[in-house]
């Protein structure tokens, strides 16, 4: 049997109804390149807890979504902070990520996934990825299609000797860059595994509970099959689930 990965769901509409939603590129990521089951785990927090559903999982994938995080779980108080939000899914992934490490799971995180473990942490968050004069482009311009948003792309460089160096076989990974917020203060107990050229951190890991975390701000899941870094990624969630270390035996 192979392990079961948890992919969180976001709220979206569907024609006028609210529904539960994953794109197809990330439940393909996980269930081709990890080698996984995969269950969409809704986030309606408002009837079931994490804890009903962390013990039957082997592992969680945080995705990525057009929502932005509330800057009230983060602690910053922004009546006009750029939306749209899903204050559901802030509340499951929360949940999530707590029960997952209290029971030795590891929990993985692409674009907002990322900065939702951040926040997890104790990190804070900022909104101005995209504009900041001092910063690199982290977005696209809003008048470039679907496609031209993910081929907008930037350089990261990779922690020597840290996880994703380990397992690209490289010190540097050109990634592409689809987000208007990013880290501003890093979570306490995460490691820093790349950078972009402006310092902004782009990936971490940590460890709880024997578990472990991974998290990138970019996108592995788009155009996986193209990318071989970016199978190295969901490979490593695989080894995950099935309880193996992320780093090969010395």
């Amino acid at each position: 049997m192979r392990p079961v990965a948890g992919i969180i769901c976001c709220t979206r509409t569907v024609g006028v109804e609210p529904a539960q939603a994953v794109m197809n590129r990330y439940v393909v990521g996980a269930m081709q390149y990890a080698d996984a089951a995969a269950l969409l785990v809704p986030s309606m927090p408002e009837l079931m807890k994490a804890s009903e559903v962390a013990s039957r999982l082997d592992g969680l994938m945080l995705t990525g979504s057009p929502s932005n995080l509330d800057p009230a779980r983060y602690g910053e108080a922004v009546p006009d902070a750029p939306g749209p939000f899903d204050t559901a899914r802030d509340a499951m992934t929360a949940d999530l990520i707590a029960a997952m490490l209290d029971l030795g799971k590891p929990v993985f995180g692409v674009c907002r996934g990322f900065q939702e473990i951040n926040v997890a942490f104790g990190g804070t968050l900022r909104r101005d990825m995209a504009a900041a004069d001092e910063l690199i482009a982290h977005h696209a311009p809003d008048d470039v299609d679907f496609d031209g948003m993910f081929d907008h792309e930037h350089r990261v460089d990779l922690t020597p000797g840290g996880v994703l160096a380990t397992a690209f076989g490289a010190q540097a990974a050109s990634v592409n860059s689809v987000h208007y917020q990013g880290v501003d203060r890093l979570g306490q107990g995460l490691a820093v595994e790349a950078r972009a050229p402006d310092g902004v951190v782009e990936a971490v890991s940590a460890r709880v509970n024997g578990a472990p975390v991974l998290a990138v701000q970019w996108h592995p899941e788009w155009k996986t099959e193209r990318n071989p870094q970016s199978q190295a990624f969901f490979q490593l969630f695989g080894r995950a689930l099935r309880g193996e270390g992320l780093r090969p035996p010395a």
